[in-house]
């Protein structure tokens, strides 16, 4: 039995898998996020700290005998967080979030000081990342910074609390702005670039392999036995993409969550930061991936439904597939930039437009432009991965909330151009994700752990309508370059 525990920013969830692939439970515990100012967000660990204490009660109540059956737990969490800890492995104030927007001048600061910084970490300096964070805290908290003795991710500071070692993985740390993503090692000229030195890093493990081990005293207190492993584990995307058998070079997924993320495993780090491509580590030994973030996916659909009072998004979601295809060259035009951009654009000044009303435009119209903009969104995200001819693209699957929508996913293969499947289970995410590594640090194979689940449909792209859409994707460009220098 295996152990898998995904640390969300609205959740964290706990998931037990046997050695046969079966899900036996599952548990979960909400999060919240404060706001105290403008582009701020941030998270006190110590409330991770009490969900996990949360889930593990629950699970010992509903499974007992297959909790102490555990043998290995894997980890898997958002990304880019940091959390800061002294001498004595105190918090010393609440963690700055992925989705923390507070540090662009200081994300404009480090690519001055580092111009070979896309180059080594593969990524653009953006407000999401950790360092323009840390460097953030230097400026405006020098207080608490100089008592930084460790910055940890935050699955990873829930390691430290269940082993007491200071250990992360190639993947999230791949997210930092600290690692030499090709050389999966920490970088001293970027941390430098911070004023941190690599005595402020955890140790670097794969996340296949061991880290640390199970506290004997909380073993004791939920159940579990002596000496259970904990695996590295992974960031939320490389663990689903674990989780669903996504690992081979050239497989990889559509995810329309409240961002939207198109995803591609490699074997060989292949960076393209002009177009703001994110390239990190796998979290397999030997293997990387390239990915694109936009922003606003399935949150803009939530925004628009409750904008234009649908029901909820389902409603919406109906409403733009009522949309005759004939009628679709004649909609509005939607830019999706609710939140700014990371994919391709880095913008985080861009906005949301609905472009193009006219008397003869009602609420199904307008819900066909949102959903289409997002898509569109997706595609630009799509078109900057870079793939050599020797790794052609194999598999790309649809996964997250949206992907419950056929219709949706229909649109998204017609938009890319790509056959879009629809596998059972793939709501596990993450959780499943850090089981099946835990289960590969005990020993497992790849090939038997890493395994893809059962293919509920395949969406294949049709001819019909494709010039419509690629004219209509076309405007969609134009739109965005045209209001660009608009946006303040």
């Amino acid at each position: 039995m295996y152990l898998g525990l995904d640390l969300g920013t609205s959740e964290l969830k706990a998931l037990l898998l046997a050695d046969d692939h079966r899900i036996v439970g599952v548990a979960r515990a909400p999060l919240t996020v404060e706001r105290p100012q403008p582009l701020w967000s941030e998270q006190a660990p110590q409330q991770w700290w009490q969900a996990l204490e949360e889930v593990m009660r629950a699970l010992g109540k509903s499974h007992p005998e297959e909790l102490a059956a555990v043998r290995a737990i894997g980890l898997s969490g958002q990304m880019h967080g940091a959390t800061l800890i002294d001498e004595a492995g105190e918090v010393l104030r609440p963690a700055i979030l992925w989705n923390d927007g507070r540090s662009g001048a200081q994300c404009e600061a480090l690519a001055r000081a580092v111009p070979r910084l896309g180059e080594i970490a593969g990524n653009l300096a953006m407000p999401g990342f950790t360092a323009p964070k840390l460097l953030w805290v230097r400026e405006h908290e020098p207080e608490v910074f100089g008592r930084v003795a460790r910055v940890l991710l935050p699955k990873d500071w829930l390691r430290f609390m269940l082993s007491g070692e200071a250990v992360s993985e190639m993947s999230d740390a791949a997210g930092t702005l600290w690692l030499d993503v090709g050389a999966r090692d920490w970088s001293d000229e970027l941390l430098a670039a911070t004023g941190l030195t690599r005595a402020h890093m955890p140790k670097l493990v794969e996340g296949s392999e061991v880290s640390a081990q199970l506290k004997p005293e909380l073993a004791a207190r939920w159940g579990l036995r002596d000496g259970v492993k904990i695996a590295g584990g992974a960031g939320d995307n490389a663990a689903s993409a674990v989780g669903m058998g996504l690992v081979e070079p050239g497989q990889g997924f559509v995810s329309l969550g409240t961002s939207g993320v198109v995803f591609v495993s490699t074997d060989r780090f292949l960076p393209n930061p002009a177009q703001a491509m994110h390239a990190f580590c796998h979290a397999l030994p030997k293997r990387w991936h390239q990915m694109s973030v936009m922003l606003s996916a399935a949150s803009a659909v939530s925004w628009a439904a409750k904008t234009f009072r649908f029901a909820d998004e389902a409603a919406l979601l109906e409403a733009a597939a009522s949309v005759p295809p004939a009628q679709r060259e004649r909609c509005p035009l939607f830019l999706p930039y609710l939140s700014g951009e990371r994919s391709p654009h880095n913008n985080p000044n861009a906005q949301g437009v609905l472009f193009g009303f006219t008397h003869a435009h009602g609420p199904a119209e307008i819900a066909y432009a949102v959903v289409e903009g997002v898509s569109f969104g997706l595609r630009d995200g799509f078109d900057t991965l870079r793939l050599p001819e020797d790794m052609p693209m194999r598999e790309m699957a649809l996964v997250g909330g949206g992907a419950r929508s056929v219709w949706w996913g229909q649109l998204l293969a017609d938009i890319f151009g790509v056959t879009l499947t629809l596998y059972a289970g793939s709501e596990t995410g993450g959780a499943l994700g850090a089981a099946r590594l835990a289960w590969l640090a005990d020993g497992g194979d790849v090939a038997e752990v890493c395994t893809l689940p059962p293919v509920k449909q395949k969406l294949m792209p049709s001819a019909e309508g494709a010039g419509v859409h690629k004219a209509r994707h076309a405007r969609f460009q134009a739109l965005y370059k045209s209001l660009r220098d608009q946006f303040q």
